[in-house]
């Protein structure tokens, strides 16, 4: 066995090693090609595995035709599961359209720029999806996403509410999970290696695909909650009764995604049952108060957006299987 020393080296957030070129030559691999690593605890093996899966290599033209958006095109390319993605051009790429590259590359987990010059970037996915798991992406997603919503309870009652405005910040890793997350599990679909893996059957790969939507666009209502809360003004009173209420929802969305991801039925009734005394108290804080002259309708607004952010999580839990006597 011949031994070789080789020094760590960092491209983006990846530490990558070169390979010995004799090997490499030896195994006819190429730089898209992938190898299968086995870790120990303090040793690595990598072996020239050729039953792992071709790698799915994309090719874009540039400069693309004007109905077309090169950041959509690579985000779309990630989310079909190509592994590299390469933009060629017959010019040099400007400055404005490589940094648009550049930040796209921000919102996708996994994806880094290899290489690059004035007319050529190619792009891979660093990550080996076996070693991903579809229910702690979608933990990740729900658990950010709770914590904004924390934020969100503060800033009802706080006179500080300066923390509200950087939310939208905190939610863009709530999409990147995401991306990740739907990548994943449309690869599994065409992947049977990874359906065993993750032991996911055609049906439950749906699930997470709605339940990954579902959390996605719960984000995207916490800011707009926050934004709410930010502009618009509500007594001392009316804030705190209203948060009387929501302040106890993160139990009812932590019990909705174990039950998801478990998957357990009997858990996901408790939640639902839970999410529908929820709803039972907002519906009859809307009532006790609607009828006051200085309740707005900016005030039964902010109860409904309330209101869908719990049924983003009540919706999560529904989505697991019945029960059936065989």
């Amino acid at each position: 066995m011949t031994k070789f020393i080789r020094r760590l080296q960092r491209i983006g957030s990846s530490i990558l090693v070169s390979l010995p070129k004799e090997w490499v030559d030896a195994n006819n691999l190429d730089k898209s090609s992938q190898v299968e690593i086995e870790t120990g605890q303090d040793s690595i093996s990598i072996s020239a595995n050729k039953e792992i899966r071709p790698t799915k290599e994309l090719v874009i033209s540039y400069p693309l035709p004007k109905e077309e958006n090169i950041v959509a095109n690579i985000t779309g390319a990630y989310l079909l599961g190509y592994d590299v993605i390469v933009i060629n051009s017959k010019s040099i790429i400007p400055g404005k359209d490589r940094e648009e590259i550049r930040n796209s590359m921000r919102r996708l987990v996994g994806m880094e720029i290899i290489e690059e010059d004035a007319s050529h970037i190619n792009m891979q996915f660093l990550l080996d999806a076996t070693t991903l798991n579809p229910a702690k992406i979608l933990k990740r997603m729900s658990s950010i996403a709770l914590g904004m919503y924390d934020d969100v309870l503060n800033g009802l009652i706080s006179d500080d509410k300066s923390n509200l405005q950087t939310l939208s910040k905190r939610d863009v890793e709530v999409n990147r999970q995401y991306f990740l997350l739907v990548r994943l599990i449309r690869s599994t679909l065409v992947d049977k290696r990874l359906s065993n893996v993750f032991n996911l059957e055609n049906i439950d790969v749906l699930d997470y695909r709605v339940a990954a939507n579902v959390l996605e666009n719960a984000g995207d209502s916490i800011v707009e909650l926050s934004e709410f809360i930010f502009n618009f003004s509500l007594s001392e009173e009316y804030s705190k009764k209203i948060y009387d209420v929501v302040i106890d929802f993160n139990k009812v969305a932590e019990k909705s995604i174990i039950a998801f991801t478990k998957p357990d039925r009997l858990l996901a009734i408790e939640a639902i049952s839970m999410h529908k005394q929820y709803e039972e108290k907002l519906s009859l804080l809307r009532t006790s108060l609607g009828n006051k002259k200085q309740i707005t309708l900016d005030f039964l607004d902010l109860i409904y957006m309330f209101e869908r952010i719990a049924q983003s999580w009540a919706d999560v839990a529904d989505l697991v299987q019945p029960i059936y006597n065989k």
